[in-house]
């Protein structure tokens, strides 16, 4: 598993900060925000430090409701969505990889929700951040 890198509270994660731990995937980064600024202005993002996890976490919400997390690794950043089950039909007929629908569909269950985690590294990664996004907001 990557290290989180994020574990200081005392440094709150700016773009500078953010910039010099994901190394290349910083294109990446700049183009999914610009996509969500563009596509989706009513987001709202959110930076935290979770004591249960030592690190920094940022939490993409529509209102009340939460879209998805974004952790920073060494060279990415992760993308984390929550599914309960009866999106799970509409996660295995979308355009996500398919080692993303097994490792939805053999995931661990936190409750009644698995997770889908990409690891941002390349530019399709971003399409499959734009299914996940559609998925989640009709579930």
């Amino acid at each position: 598993m990557d290290e989180i890198i994020l574990s200081n509270k005392d440094q709150f994660p700016t773009e500078e900060v953010i910039f010099s731990h994901i190394g290349k995937s910083k294109l990446i980064w700049q183009n999914l925000f610009q996509f969500i600024q563009s596509d989706y202005p009513e987001f709202n993002e959110e930076w935290r430090f979770y004591k249960d996890g030592g690190s920094w976490l940022m939490k993409v919400t529509r209102k009340s409701k939460t879209i998805f997390w974004i952790s920073i690794i060494k060279n990415a950043f992760w993308v984390t969505f929550y599914f309960g089950d009866k999106a799970e039909p509409a996660i295995m007929e979308s355009k996500i990889s398919d080692e993303l629908k097994t490792k939805f569909k053999e995931g661990k269950r936190f409750g009644k929700i698995r997770a889908v985690t990409l690891i941002m590294k390349r530019k399709k990664d971003i399409e499959f951040v734009k299914e996940l996004i559609l998925i989640k907001l009709k579930f």
